[in-house]
């Protein structure tokens, strides 16, 4: 069995953190690929090393004295070789970043840095063999990933190395200046590795014992969601849920490989599987809840307009030309609403009101503003009669008005759109509703 393994910042932050990590690591033989990130924040109030390389970069690129920011992020790291015990200099390659920043290579290959020195650290501290990114990972010369090659390149170094760190978060365009992912970060390389390498399970490591069913600044304490399939994840991160970037599941999604979201700290606890597929059935008729504030709705009425052929297409093609997009649509006979973000929408709203004038000659049109959307995600929904009737019950009876209700037609999600001021209540009601009653 092949395991690729990723850690975040929080998890390599210090070096008692990257002990938990070592034994997490050397408790699996099959955990044979790292992919870590730079050092997070040891405490609140603390910068990420990240961050202190763009400062340091940044005062570089003003001429002024930027190498005692530098020394700064050298102490971090040697406070972490001490507290590992290890036999390791990094003179060098701080020799080697001083001279690029004052040549100014770019703010890409100065955030590049963190990860690129704590892969150092860590391929030390396993024993394992350094792999720099930028020598497997190729972006075209538009600046995106070069998928085809990158799989060429990993595949081929990581099928001679038996154990390898590989730094997250960059590579190198075609010209082979470092180039950094701008989403996504480690995850994506641990995602890419996964792929290359034929993993049976990539493990992403972070601070949290796996997803959440809702936000827990709205619900305390929520409950975890064991296993959520690709589809109802894509659902869930659209509405704004706080998960891995889509960039970082595709190479994965595409290999079958399951992702299993795991908590350094508490490495006993099961997690969240993120799964293409699975028969077993969820915990709870929903897997989550998630939302957003700042919408506004533009709802035209017109008699027969659903004889009216591209009606639809007509109003959409007002907002493109207005170059505002849509959330949502949900229509009626002689109704059309469409949903959009609030700051984008104000600055343009009589060129667009004018412009659904023009196109389609409506009856009547209705702005409403402040308002929130709502999706409650499920694969467990579709088995189950009456989710939307308990719905309307739990936010009837918690006083939230709600002012639209849409299913998808795979019935995997439920769309509630509610006023700005109920969204929170909102959330919370469905979730009882749903979740406390269950357990």
């Amino acid at each position: 069995m092949k395991k690729i393994v990723k850690f975040g910042g929080s998890s390599l932050a210090n070096a008692e953190q990257f002990q938990k990590v070592g034994e997490i690591i050397r408790s699996d033989e099959s955990r044979r690929y790292v992919v870590p990130s730079a050092p997070g924040k040891r405490f609140d109030g603390d910068t990420k090393v990240t961050d202190l390389l763009y400062k340091c970069y940044n005062t570089a690129v003003e001429g002024e004295d930027f190498v005692p920011i530098l020394q700064e992020i050298k102490g971090r790291y040697y406070e972490i070789i001490r507290g590992l015990n290890l036999d390791l200099s990094l003179e060098d390659e701080f020799v080697q970043i001083e001279a690029d920043f004052k040549a100014q290579a770019g703010t890409d290959y100065a955030a590049s840095r963190g990860e690129f020195l704590n892969g150092k650290v860590m391929a030390a501290y396993l024993g394992y063999e350094f792999v720099d990114a930028a020598d497997v990972i190729r972006f075209d010369k538009n600046g995106n990933l070069d998928a085809e090659k990158t799989d060429r390149l990993l595949s081929k170094k990581l099928a001679k190395c038996e154990r390898a760190v590989i730094p997250g978060f960059y590579g190198a365009g075609e010209d082979g200046k470092v180039k950094t992912f701008s989403r996504g970060g480690s995850d994506v390389t641990g995602s890419l590795v996964a792929k290359a390498i034929k993993a049976d399970l990539y493990e992403n490591w972070t601070d949290v014992s796996g997803f959440l069913v809702t936000d827990p600044r709205i619900v305390k304490d929520p409950e975890v969601i064991e296993s959520i399939t690709y589809r109802e994840l894509r659902e869930l991160s659209y509405m704004g849920a706080t998960v891995l970037h889509e960039d970082a599941i595709f190479p994965v999604r595409k290999e079958g490989i399951p992702i299993n979201i795991k908590n350094t700290n508490r490495p006993e606890d099961k997690g969240t599987f993120i799964v293409e597929s699975t028969c077993k059935k969820p915990k709870f008729t929903i897997t989550g809840i998630a939302g957003k504030k700042g919408f506004c709705s533009i709802n035209i009425e017109k008699s027969m307009m659903n004889s009216e052929v591209g009606f639809g297409r007509k109003v959409l093609q007002v907002f493109e030309d207005q170059g505002i997009s849509f959330e949502h649509v949900p229509s009626g006979i002689d109704t059309m609403t469409v949903y959009v973000h609030q700051d984008e929408f104000e600055e343009k709203e009589q060129q667009v009101i004018a412009g659904i004038h023009r196109a389609v000659q409506p009856d009547f049109v209705e702005m409403e503003s402040d308002l929130a959307l709502i999706a409650v995600v499920g694969r467990g929904m579709k088995s189950t009669r009456g989710t939307a009737g308990r719905i309307f019950s739990a936010l009837a009876h918690a006083n939230v008005n709600v002012k639209m209700i849409d299913q998808g037609s795979s019935e995997l999600n439920i769309i509630i759109g509610v006023e700005n001021r109920d969204f929170e209540t909102a959330v919370k009601a469905i979730y009882d509703i749903f979740v406390i009653t269950q357990i």
